[in-house]
């Protein structure tokens, strides 16, 4: 049994913007005028095992045209934030028997030579589907790399787009401490969290560390207003995500338009690993990488407090963007 199961559901409504540029490449089943003929379940069921087929390699022409799979261009993307938890998101949504996940990053909009491919090859990345599910990848560069905004607008203006964001002051020592692990497999050093994110000539917050701008999350975020109404985004709070995940989760169903299908049976919390795995029926279970949930080293309390006080205002526009404030220091 393998994790790409299916079921009927209703197709998504997408809602175009009349005072926008039109996108250059046509997306199908914009209109959403018509509700989708209903599959039979015996029939997905058969299907999921084709799914894994395809994955393989196996699959044949012939068995791809009967069963009516395609490879669609994602109708919703995961922009980041790189250790929000977009793995993780990625991973619980998949749960879903309407939606079908890119395994891999594809950074098709945030990489020069992958977007001079054209966008059959980014279609191309695409796991194969029924076409009333939807496809989901995630990239977190896409959130704050300049130029994908416009190249995803272009591709499809009425997209849904996925931010889960944290604490930004834990999310970069995160990202630190991700960074700090890839230089000790190679026996590098590597300097102290504190020296990288205080600027030691005027003992302020060093704004040119990657790690510190990335959790300014307005500065990026009105990059992309300027391509995409706020309509077209949810935030996801991913510290809620680690601690109690379905309520997030169910959020994210209801602004993809999809049939609830995601309960507390699809998650249980793994004691040892100390968050929650993922149930897809009675054999099959799935935990995430034992790279995420990676132990913080200890950090000055003063820096903390000195981020927390700089992040803060940042902190509050966010909150008046998107409609919804989190529980940050």
């Amino acid at each position: 049994m393998t994790e790409d199961a299916c079921f009927p559901v209703l197709s998504l409504i997408y809602f175009l913007l009349l005072d926008r540029p039109q996108p250059i490449c046509p997306i199908e089943g914009r209109s959403g005028s018509n509700l989708p003929e209903q599959i039979p379940l015996r029939t997905l069921q058969f299907k999921r095992g084709l799914l894994h087929e395809l994955r393989k390699g196996n699959a044949t022409t012939e068995q791809i045209r009967l069963h009516n799979l395609v490879q669609q261009l994602p109708q919703a993307i995961i922009i980041g934030v790189r250790k929000g938890g977009t793995r993780a998101l990625l991973e619980m949504l998949n749960l879903h028997p309407a939606v079908v996940k890119a395994s891999q990053e594809v950074h098709f909009f945030d990489n020069d030579p992958n977007y001079a491919k054209g966008i059959e090859w980014y279609r191309g990345k695409m796991p194969f589907s029924h076409p009333h599910q939807i496809t989901i990848e995630k990239s977190p560069a896409y959130f704050i790399t300049e130029e994908v905004p416009e190249r995803i607008f272009k591709m499809n203006s009425s997209i849904k787009l996925l931010l889960i964001v944290r604490e930004p002051t834990t999310r970069a020592v995160s990202d630190y401490t991700q960074v700090l692990e890839g230089k000790e497999r190679k026996n590098k050093t590597y300097y102290k969290f504190e020296k990288l994110a205080i600027d030691p000539n005027t003992c302020e917050v060093n704004t040119k560390y990657k790690a510190v701008r990335t959790s300014i999350y307005t500065k990026h975020l009105e990059k992309w207003l300027k391509y995409f109404p706020v309509e077209q985004f949810h935030i996801v709070d991913g510290d809620r995500l680690i601690t109690d995940p379905l309520p997030e989760l169910q959020l994210v169903e209801q602004f993809l338009n999809l049939p609830p299908r995601i309960s507390q049976f699809n998650l249980y919390f793994n004691a040892t690993r100390g968050f929650y795995c993922l149930r897809f029926n009675i054999v099959f279970n799935k935990c995430l990488a034992g790279s995420k949930g990676r132990i913080h080293p200890d950090v000055d309390p003063s820096v903390v407090t000195k981020l927390r006080k700089f992040f803060h205002p940042f902190n509050q526009k966010f909150y008046q963007i998107i409609g919804r404030t989190f529980n940050w220091p």
